[in-house]
């Protein structure tokens, strides 16, 4: 595959900052303010520590394979280049687009997720009901704030990828400071609360954590995606992903032990963002949690960021390859970004809100399944390319790869377990399976058409020439 195929058009500019604050800010998002008092409630403070332990292990183990592919193939697109590379196009595709259909899920949700937040800290901001989708109302003001967030959001990836890092740079230090402050609160006036240790559940309030964890960590991917982007050595971009994933964990570990210093769990659980209730409850203020619950905000911003990011050099590497149609391979001539993918992303996610949430839920949750089938097409991916290519350069290459692979092989489909019928997180049948089988037959659609256009094109060219 040459550098034109795999992204040679796009101009790398990411330093190393910028490329690390755009996988923990898409780790980082919305998640840890409204799910720490469910954790605590569960596993207790300790019990949910030791989840969250286990998941960034799992997860680091995922990123390492990634690491090694990342070093070796540093070009935009990631996980479509490798798989390509191993499986065919036939493979790549359908890892690319499940990976989509979960960039986009996180994407729409966000749209929602955004006035969700300023519900809470704006008294009556719940205005003008105009209709009611699978039993969630819908309002004007939602439509009005998600559509215009949706269209800030899209604009700034349109400027150019360095404006939407700086902006990510920003957001994830304001989270950052409020991770900090949540635990210098604590220091100063935690109360230790008498919690069980482990939820008064034993193991299986820690397990009932670990299992939400790997979709914690969903977003570290997005460093492949951007790869063709990165200004910095293959081996640098490789480390990067396991390093953020340390990062996201930390900083989940932190915020869930500062939380436990201020409440019970069944008292954090009963506040729509406990994690902005334990911050009022630990400065005994109620301004400092509405900052908390600000925090939040550029927690969603940043995972939007990321994942309209992602998604779009996704769209615009399948496009490249001739697996979607062409004009969404187009670049912006001043900009140098994916113009056309950015659009249909964009567009998109401005007319989400008027679906309600529960129907975005279900989109989330089923690209959910998305996301981590990619993930195991990609430790496949690893596998093949070490048996086919061993002297494959490799910046990034992984001490006992076979083993790590093995056991990221274990994870990944153990990750997809959790979506299937029985398990604890099982997709539902009619909604959610039902997106994934219209998304399927809307790839297999394009695909065909996209191939069939190439070949018609092709053959017009060749019958020119003669």
């Amino acid at each position: 595959m040459s550098d034109e195929r795999t992204g040679g058009n796009l101009k790398r500019v990411l330093t190393k900052r910028d490329i690390f604050v755009l996988a923990f800010g898409a780790m980082i998002g919305w998640g840890w303010i409204i799910q720490s008092g469910y954790w605590i409630n569960e596993g207790g403070v300790r019990g949910s520590i030791l989840a969250f332990i286990l998941g960034g292990i799992m997860v680091t183990v995922v990123g390492l394979i990634y690491g090694e592919l990342a070093s070796a193939m540093p070009y935009v697109g990631g996980e479509h280049v490798y798989s390509l590379r191993a499986l065919g196009p036939i493979g790549s595709f359908v890892c690319t687009w499940a990976l989509v259909l979960g960039y986009v899920g996180v994407v729409v949700f966000e749209v929602v997720a955004l006035p969700s937040a300023l519900a809470y800290i704006v008294p009556g901001f719940n205005a003008v009901h105009l209709w009611t989708v699978a039993g969630e109302p819908v309002y004007a003001t939602w439509i009005l704030v998600g559509g215009v967030g949706a269209i800030v959001m899209t604009y700034l990836n349109y400027r150019g990828i360095r404006p939407a890092a700086q902006f990510q740079t920003l957001l994830a230090v304001v989270i950052g400071l409020a991770g900090v402050t949540l635990a210098v609160g604590a220091v100063l006036n935690g109360t230790s609360p008498s919690t069980p240790p482990f939820g008064g559940v034993g193991v299986a309030g820690v397990f009932t954590v670990a299992i939400m964890t790997p979709f914690m960590f969903v977003g570290f991917d997005v460093i492949p995606q951007a790869a063709g982007e990165a200004d910095v050595s293959p081996r640098t971009l490789g480390l990067l992903i396991p390093v953020a994933v340390g990062f996201a964990a930390l900083f989940y570990i932190a915020v869930i032990w500062a939380s436990g210093q201020s409440m019970t769990g069944p008292q954090l659980v009963e506040s729509p963002l406990p994690a902005a209730a334990a911050m009022e409850s630990l400065f005994s203020s109620q301004l400092i949690g509405r900052i908390m619950a600000l925090a939040g905000i550029a927690g969603i911003l940043t995972s939007w960021n990321s994942f309209m990011l992602g998604a779009s050099r996704a769209v615009y590497a399948l496009a490249e390859s001739e697996m979607l149609p062409q004009p969404l391979s187009e670049l912006h001539p001043e900009h140098n970004t994916p113009v056309n993918a950015l659009l249909l992303i964009g567009g998109i996610s401005v007319f989400s809100p008027v679906f309600g949430e529960q129907m975005l839920i279900w989109i989330v949750n089923a690209g959910g399944l998305g996301l981590v089938f990619a993930w195991v097409l990609v430790v496949f991916s690893f596998f093949v390319l070490r048996r086919r290519e061993p002297d494959m350069d490799r910046p990034l290459e992984l001490p006992y790869g076979h083993v790590l692979g093995a056991l990221a092989l274990v994870l990944t489909v153990f990750f997809v377990g959790l979506y299937l019928p029985g398990a604890p997180s099982a997709l539902s049948w009619p909604f959610e399976w039902g997106i994934i089988l219209l998304w399927a037959i809307l790839g297999i659609g394009l695909y065909v058409f996209s191939r069939s256009s190439h070949s018609r094109a092709e053959t017009g060219v060749e019958e020119v020439d003669s």
